[in-house]
């Protein structure tokens, strides 16, 4: 029997901002389904249920909730979301495991690019 990771959902505010925010990202809508969104990256799925008590209750946990992207251009990704007029909290940066930057969807989720294999991309 084989396993294997397909993605994760968020609970939302506002579905329309957030279907924006992550297809900006390079997210691909495939379904909507009243307060429900589903969005492929590549292999992966993002489920988006609008859920505006939910996310209230999670006040500044949210960042702690993580949507973990890698790109081979980590540089160009972020020159990118610049000129696309995305505010990215943290440039990028090394970490001496991997180098990476992070962003906020507009629910405080933090979105975080890595370069390469994440976590074996050593940077030191």
């Amino acid at each position: 029997m084989t396993t294997w990771f397909e993605g994760l959902s968020l609970p939302v505010t506002d579905l329309e901002r957030s279907v924006r925010f992550y297809g900006s990202l390079g997210f691909v809508e495939e379904i909507r389904n009243g307060g429900f969104a589903l969005l492929r990256f590549d292999g992966a799925t993002l489920g988006l249920l609008e859920a505006r008590a939910a996310v209230g209750r999670l006040g500044a946990a949210a960042a702690l909730v993580q949507v973990e992207l890698g790109t081979d251009d980590l540089d160009g990704r972020y020159a990118e979301l610049v000129a696309a007029g995305i505010e990215v909290r943290v440039p990028p940066r090394d970490r001496g495991f991997e180098r990476s930057m992070q962003l906020r969807d507009p629910d405080g989720f933090t979105v975080e690019f890595a370069e390469g294999v994440r976590g074996h991309n050593a940077t030191r």
